[in-house]
């Protein structure tokens, strides 16, 4: 009988796969699959990869990068910086149209009110975001005209322009507030309103589908590819199967087991990408227990780091040794990854304090346990993830540690840690922009409700160096600063850093044109298409 009902759901699939491809065929669309859903498509407040992704497809900025890496104007025409590198002016397009309202036939103009207010809401102190540290750089925003912005810098920064890449959201639709907190009534949440390529047209439930429509009025050319949909997907174990019998067409993050028989069918194209991240378990330093030094580098040895990589990636990646992106400028070549060594874990231990044990084995101290509480979102209970959370449990129960698994909704695991800071450990991934910024990560002044820095780590050196980082104008002296951080940080161990990914894209080889931006994906879409039957 079991094996009759798991073949109904095979078949079930086959049949819902095959609906699928039909619409991608017929309608000219891209349906593309991820592993859960996106928290909120306001750029503002927005720090998942999932929703990242969309609002890539969804919102304009005032430049971006194209694939060559030099820095283009989007919803800017031009722009001028000043000699003395405190003055950027911006001079924007003047035939750009936001999408149109729920109800309307034509979007209204886009002006530098979207701007000064975009940029006034996402640096109010009581905005939830994340973006505040990487901003701090720009001293105020002004107004010159309907077309003109001008923003005046803190200190000379010969890298501004391309920092101003954050996504601009309709004024119209903010007029009421001043600041953002993802709590409000506000139409954006359930109907985004941007000026990229493609606009929202609808989503019947949180997680149902995402279905974007192409913009024709896009000002920098309308997309080839008609119509995006995002398929979310509860269990990772299905999306490659999904691929495979013709339900989507892309699926942005191939698991590693998957690969070998994605590369086995010609219909598809696997293509590898770096996604400028790292993996990391993290330490909330307000338990005076995690505080520790000792402690906190007994974990890094007590993990055989190697050993969970070969076996749950299949080896498609590498160790990192500090916090920053590998490959990046910032990263220092010559910081070795803390070995495997439980021995080494066992002396931290000891020179802790933590030399007595229970009945059960747990590692003591007086009256207090080595007894930690580990939160973990529902969102990413795939396989793969609970190996590696089970792994590390066991690692840390041989030399004496006790890890509780807590799987959390999103929501309410985002709750936990950056706002109410009630957890001991987290399993989570930093993915980076272009500037491979770290301060709203260490710094000090990012401890706090809404902020990155959620585990309240706090060394002066570190918040000295990484405001040295922030206004330095030689490279050289940045990548000095940026490799002594990288040393201090992996000593002080605010992190267990584990490993970046080779991340896999695959896709149907009717899809062509592909160029996958890092962290955004889908920043040079317009020029994809889908080739038609032949």
């Amino acid at each position: 009988m079991k094996r009759m009902v798991r073949l109904l759901i095979v078949v079930g699939i086959i049949a819902i796969c095959s609906a699928g491809i039909a619409v991608a065929r017929d309608d000219n669309a891209l349906i593309y699959g991820e592993y859960g859903s996106p928290t909120r498509l306001v750029p503002i407040l927005a720090n998942d990869s999932i929703s990242i992704r969309l609002i890539e497809l969804i919102y304009g900025s005032l430049v971006f990068y194209d694939i060559g890496g030099e820095i283009k104007g989007d919803l800017a025409a031009s722009w001028l910086i000043s000699k003395d590198l405190r003055t950027v002016t911006f001079y924007l397009r003047e035939d750009v149209r936001w999408h149109p309202m729920p109800g309307e036939s034509d979007g209204r103009g886009f002006r530098a009110d979207d701007v000064v207010k975009t940029f006034e809401i996402m640096m109010h102190p009581k905005t939830v975001t994340s973006l505040q540290s990487r901003y701090g750089f720009i001293d105020s925003v002004m107004k010159v005209d309907s077309f003109t912005i001008e923003f005046t810098l803190k200190k000379p920064f010969l890298g501004a322009l391309g920092r101003f890449t954050f996504k601009i959201l309709p004024s119209f639709l903010l007029d009421e507030y001043s600041y953002l907190t993802g709590d409000e009534e506000l139409t954006l949440y359930k109907h985004p309103i941007g000026t990229g390529p493609y606009r929202f047209v609808s989503q019947k439930g949180p997680s149902s589908e995402i279905v974007l429509q192409a913009n024709d009025g896009y000002h920098l050319g309308t997309p080839s590819i008609r119509k995006v949909i995002m398929k979310p997907f509860a269990d990772q174990n299905i999306i490659t199967q999904t691929l495979l019998y013709g339900g989507i067409d892309l699926e942005v993050r191939v698991p590693p087991r998957d690969i070998g028989e994605i590369e086995g069918d010609s219909r598809f194209e696997l293509n590898p990408y770096s996604t400028l991240s790292y993996s990391f378990f993290g330490y909330n330093h307000r338990n005076p227990v995690l505080a520790i030094r000792e402690v906190r580098l007994a974990f890094a040895y007590a993990i055989n780091r190697q050993e969970m990589l070969d076996s749950f990636f299949e080896g498609k990646g590498q160790l990192i040794s500090g916090p920053v992106a590998p490959g990046s400028w910032a990263y220092n070549l010559d910081i070795e990854s803390i070995p495997y060594s439980p021995e080494e874990a066992n002396r931290m231990l000891d020179r802790a304090g933590f030399k007595d044990r229970t009945k059960d084995g747990i590692r003591r101290r007086g009256s207090y346990t080595l007894t930690f509480r580990m939160v973990v979102p529902i969102s990413k209970e795939s396989e793969t993830t609970k190996r590696v959370i089970l792994a590390f449990q066991n690692y840390l129960r041989q030399v004496g540690i006790e890890v509780e698994i807590e799987w959390l909704e999103w929501k309410s695991w985002t709750q936990a840690v950056f706002i109410d800071h009630e957890f001991d450990i987290i399993y989570a991934d930093w993915l980076f922009d272009d500037s491979f910024d770290i301060s709203s990560l260490f710094h000090s002044r990012e401890i706090g409700p809404g902020k990155n820095n959620f585990g309240s780590y706090r060394n002066p050196e570190v918040d000295a160096l990484l405001d040295e980082a922030a206004t330095t104008l030689d490279i050289e002296k940045k990548r000095t600063v940026y490799h002594r951080l990288h040393e201090i940080l992996a000593e002080d161990a605010p992190y267990t850093y584990l490993w970046t990914l080779t991340n896999y894209a695959a896709y149907n080889r009717r899809v062509r044109r592909i160029n996958i931006h890092p962290t955004r994906f889908f920043t040079y879409i317009k020029d994809w298409y889908i080739q038609g039957e032949d």
